[in-house]
């Protein structure tokens, strides 16, 4: 009888299923990590949106505020109220 020659030792199979196990896990942590860098960059896109639209806003507001405090709308409502607008006590403080 002939003793017939293994083509792989123990060894060897089990170094392949080790490679075989790492590469698949490999894979599978590059496909989880993809899918949450995806949803982290839409997060991003979805802030950056609103930051833009409250820098919209508060730049509406701050013409608003200027357009309020201009000398002709106060000069309007001082004389609306029988007040005068006297110069010489407008204190600027700087």
């Amino acid at each position: 009888m002939k003793k017939r020659k293994k083509l792989i030792t123990k060894g060897e199979a089990m170094l392949y299923t080790l490679g075989t196990f790492c590469l698949l896990f490999t894979i599978v942590i590059k496909v989880f990590s993809s899918a949450s860098i995806s949803n982290l960059k839409m997060d991003i896109e979805k802030v950056s949106y609103k930051i833009e639209n409250q820098e919209k806003k508060n730049q509406s507001l701050v013409m608003q505020v200027n357009e309020l405090t201009s000398y002709e709308k106060l000069n309007g409502v001082l004389k609306e109220m029988g007040l005068a607008y006297n110069n010489e006590n407008i204190i600027v403080i700087k």
